[in-house]
């Protein structure tokens, strides 16, 4: 494989952004917007080329930043192995990145234990929209290439922002006055997965120019990205936690077994046996092709030596589309039998008759396409005054052409041909993955992909449209005398987000040719023709590292061909059609009537959402320095006020009625009455405070103490005020899913005492202790209820929901220690970064919790990082090797149906080495290569208990070469 990447990889031009003036001048830049103070004025000995140039300079902003300031120049983000900038990110202290499983891609960051939406992410200051529904921005769609530089605060700026309980992100890009002059980049290479082995290209260029005597500048660059991966994963979608009858279990000598909730019900009939068991298991291999599209332009304008205007546009759109094969099995915990479970409840073995088999395949798409608009005024009024006036406008949207999110189908066998089967756990799930204990048409293994017998099932189409946008205004001023700094000034922002769903399962037609056709005898459904199948997917040592055996092979077949087929067998009510699922529903409006030959889509109007949130902000801010007992002594207090509006809508409506399937036994589908339309108002303000302190206790031994407090405020797709009824829904898995309009912000009082030593040029350690007492954790609760008083037609008796809503919860303290060592061997060319954190909570998961309020700080992990490297004579190498411990996710699974609540998601722990290095053939040409999780790590989750696997994903690894030239 490396040779067909050797063969085949671009060797084209780059220049690597003029790394050295002018990195560092963009790095200067974004240093005083995030509040890492500029470099020390008269030293003139540092390093300004290379890997330790860039570390020298991140580490001098740290050393006389006002608060605690992490950074990365732009000569370590193009040089270190990673796709974009949360890959870069993670070699900081404190921080971890979080991986999209279908990818392998580093989608998002935690700092400090809080991840996602705890973490703010600016753009050269400003809030960018983010059409995902959260709060934090997707890092995937992010790249890595021209920024100038990343600084990661961990104690707030209040002059920027103090919404992060974890840290503010300040992304900065280059501007033309960085770098007076001409300056042209070219950038080429080439990358391969090694599962999915095709050489796939990310070509960039920059230029910049300044003209009239340096009085104006454009900057323009551009960088095409495509990663190609293929991922194997195997799953089990949701461990349920419930009562088993005591027939049920293995062993049992009960006559007949008729699980029953009611307390009068003979004892061994009698729901009593706490236990948790997997509702579907499966397999699958998914395709994934990512493009991304970075463009930018930057103006600048300088009338006269006190005035600065900056115009610039930010643009990318990335483009993801995953193809997916695979199959799964659906389990009923009432269905169930011989059921064997360990100490801890979870069900380890059953059986179950009839289980039916489903191959399935799938194109998902998301284009998620993001532009913002800046206009940026820097005056010096007079030799003690500043002023800054900044104002942007930004918008994302998902799917802007209308793209269909997903095309999926589902193809098998069942009801006469059904499996009597289940699955077998005999690890954990770091190790092993389960197993099922029989497979294929009557557990005939041998006809498993038998195309006789295999006909139509289900088939989803879904639309998911989401915006996101953003307008904002921010003016300060920053008056300068002597050792006094004051900041002062005010921000308006208003956001606004906007989601809609469309799908099959709104008018049901997804279950219009459902029953797998004659031979599983249910009465609906037609035969595959076998052209359909376009071959098998081996699963011989399908996830590397993992014990567990596979059926033999997945079915690959293209779901849209599938839809085609079926929607070529015409109307069904201008003709008879032979397979359709009559008689159906008789609501023209969600039922199969309204089908007429197309698997069109239909609004879901309880997905309808529309958030605008309007945000006022004052803040000032007052540094002096001064000395105490002959030592330097810094001092930095600022406040912030923040006031927001939030306006809420949606459309409301109540189920009337339930169906069952004769088509498919597992399938419900809900009637609804009329809609409604909803709208809620909320507001809350804030008072956020701020200290930092430094004292030089030696020029180079320093002590910090910091003090704040900050918000966090809910994503904005929790704030519907609607709660949302799904159409198509599983026997034994009713549910819902509540909004919650008023939620209040999380809110942080957070203390951080630090001591450094920065004990030789390049070299520092240091060790920074941290406490975080969080309030208003906003919780995903869950309660079984009845709605509207609608019959579960299985029991007769009161549909019972699993309602799942988000509320202001308990508070929480989180502690923790950071330490941090860097050391470059002299003019060796040696060196290296290392850093761990360790962090523990007074609410820790307790697993042995059964109440559906259970609540536990998720995202908190210890971690280490360390980065070797040489780097002399025009050669860099570089070694980064990346640990997180096992940590608590989320709250709530794919299938999320438990009797105890939201159960927990669990990712265990994982271990990362990626290798990089470079070679300056002279000052204009070098050459790169990249190899990425070199040891073929895997991601994998659980559930309650560590045998509980979730998902694994073995997402490989990844090779890239190239050149960058620069003249």
């Amino acid at each position: 494989m490396r040779k067909r990447l050797m063969a085949g990889a671009v060797s084209l031009a780059a220049l690597s952004v003029t790394m050295s003036a002018h990195a560092q001048q963009a790095a200067d830049q974004a240093a005083d917007q995030a509040s890492a103070a500029e470099l020390p004025a008269g030293d003139t000995d540092i390093i300004v080329t290379g890997i330790r140039g860039s570390l020298q300079r991140n580490l001098d902003i740290k050393r006389s930043s006002a608060g605690v300031v992490d950074v990365i120049s732009s000569e370590d983000i193009g040089k270190f192995p990673d796709s974009n900038v949360a890959a870069s990110l993670q070699r900081l202290p404190g921080v971890s990145i979080n991986r999209s499983g279908s990818r392998g891609e580093p989608d998002g960051i935690t700092v400090r234990g809080f991840g996602g939406d705890f973490n703010e992410t600016l753009i050269d200051g400003r809030r960018i929209s983010t059409a995902t529904g959260g709060r934090s921005v997707d890092f995937s769609s992010v790249g890595a290439d021209f920024v100038g530089q990343l600084a990661v605060l961990k104690t707030p700026d209040v002059s920027l922002s103090s919404s992060s309980i974890g840290a503010t992100v300040n992304i900065s890009y280059p501007k033309p006055f960085d770098s007076p002059g001409t300056r042209v980049a070219f950038s080429a290479s080439g990358s391969v997965q090694d599962d999915a082995g095709k050489i796939v290209p990310t070509v960039g260029a920059l230029f910049s120019k300044t003209f009239a005597d340096d009085t104006l500048g454009i900057l323009v660059d551009g960088i095409y990205t495509r990663r190609d991966t293929q991922v194997n994963r195997v799953y089990v979608s949701g461990w349920q936690g419930g009562l088993f009858a005591p027939c049920q279990l293995a062993g049992s000598a009960a006559a007949t077994c008729a699980p029953s909730d009611d307390v009068t019900s003979t004892p061994s009939n009698r729901k009593s046996v706490v236990g948790w068991y997997g509702q579907q298991y499966g397999a699958d291999q998914r395709y994934t092709k990512d493009e991304r599209i970075d463009g930018r332009i930057a103006l600048q304008w300088a009338p006269s030596d006190d005035v600065v205007l900056t115009l610039d546009d930010n643009y990318s759109r990335q483009k993801i589309v995953t193809d997916i094969s695979g199959f799964g099995v659906w389990f009923n915990q009432g269905s169930m039998r011989n059921v064997e479970q360990d100490e801890n409840g979870t069900t380890v073995d059953f059986i179950q008759q009839g289980s039916p088999t489903d191959f399935t395949a799938g194109t998902d798409t998301r284009v998620l396409e993001t532009n913002q608009v800046g206009f940026n005024v820097k005056w010096d009024a007079t030799a003690n005054l500043k002023i800054e006036a900044d104002a942007s406008y930004s918008k994302s949207r998902q799917n802007p052409g209308g793209e269909i999110t997903s095309e999926n189908g589902d193809i098998g066998y069942g009801g006469l041909l059904g499996t009597t089967n289940g699955i077998r756990v005999s690890g954990s799930s770091s190790k092993a993955f389960p197993e099922l204990t029989a497979f294929g048409p009557n557990g005939d293994a041998s006809r498993w992909t038998d195309p006789s017998i295999i006909g139509s099932h289900v088939t989803v189409r879904q639309q998911q449209l989401n915006s996101d946008e953003i307008k904002q205004f921010r003016l300060g001023a920053t008056w300068e005398q002597d050792n006094l700094t004051i900041k002062f000034g005010g921000r308006y922002m208003e956001d606004r987000f906007k989601l809609q769903n469309s799908s099959t399962f709104t008018n049901n037609f997804w279950q219009a040719y459902a029953g797998y056709g004659g031979p599983s005898g249910q009465g609906s459904g037609v035969l595959i023709p076998a052209s359909l199948v376009k071959g098998t997917i081996g699963t011989d040592n399908f996830i590397p590292g993992f014990s567990g055996v596979l059926p033999p092979g997945l079915l690959r077949y293209d779901a849209k061909e599938y839809q085609r087929l079926l929607e070529g067998l015409g109307n069904p009510y201008a003709q008879n059609v032979p397979g359709f699922n009559y008689p159906g529903p008789t609501d023209t409006t969600n039922g199969l009537l309204g089908y007429r030959g197309m698997f069109d889509l239909l609004l879901d109007p309880g997905s309808v959402q529309d958030v605008r949130e309007k945000t006022w902000s004052a803040y000032v801010r007052v540094n002096f320095e001064a000395e105490v007992a002959g030592m330097p002594f810094h001092f930095n207090a600022g406040a912030r006020e923040e006031i927001t509006k939030l306006v809420s809508a949606g459309v409301g409506r109540l189920p009337t009625s339930i169906t069952g399937s004769t088509a498919d036994p597992t399938l419900l589908t809900i009637g609804f009455g009329p809609t409604q339309p909803l709208s809620t108002k909320s507001s809350y303000s804030y008072f956020l405070p701020s200290i930092d302190m430094k004292l030089e206790l030696t020029d180079s031994l320093h002590l910090r103490f910091d003090a704040s407090r900050t918000l966090t405020r809910p994503a904005l797709n929790t704030l519907t005020p609607v709660l949302n009824v799904g159409v198509g829904q599983r026997v034994g898995a009713l549910t819902a899913t509540g909004g919650n309009p008023s939620l209040q912000p999380y809110l942080a009082d957070n203390f951080d005492l630090a001591a450094e030593w920065y004990y030789q040029r390049n070299s520092y350690a240091s060790v920074n202790f941290f406490i975080k007492d969080v309030s208003n954790f906003v919780v995903a609760g869950t309660q079984r209820q009845t709605i509207n008083g609608v019959v579960d037609p299985t029991t007769g008796a009161p549909a019972v929901f699993t309602v799942s809503q988000r509320v202001n919860g308990p508070s929480a303290t989180i502690k923790g220690v950071e330490l941090a060592w860097q050391h470059v061997f002299g003019d060796s060319g040696f060196g290296f970064n290392a850093n761990a954190t360790f962090v523990k909570t007074n609410k820790p998961y307790d697993e042995t919790d059964l109440s559906q309020s259970g609540f536990a700080v998720t995202g908190l992990a210890n971690s280490a990082n360390l980065v070797a490297f040489y780097d002399k004579s025009g050669f860099q190498f570089r070694t980064a090797v990346n640990w997180r411990d096992k940590y608590l996710r989320e709250f709530g699974q794919v299938q999320n149906n438990s009797a105890f609540g939201a159960e927990p998601t669990f990712v265990n722990s994982s271990l990362q080495v990626d290798l990089s290095s470079s070679y300056q053939i002279n000052e204009r040409i070098s050459v790169f290569g990249e190899t990425l999780n070199i040891t073929n790590e895997t991601i994998s989750t659980h559930g309650r208990f560590s045998n509980q696997l979730l998902d694994v994903y073995a997402y490989g690894r990844r090779f890239t070469l190239g050149a960058r030239y620069r003249f």
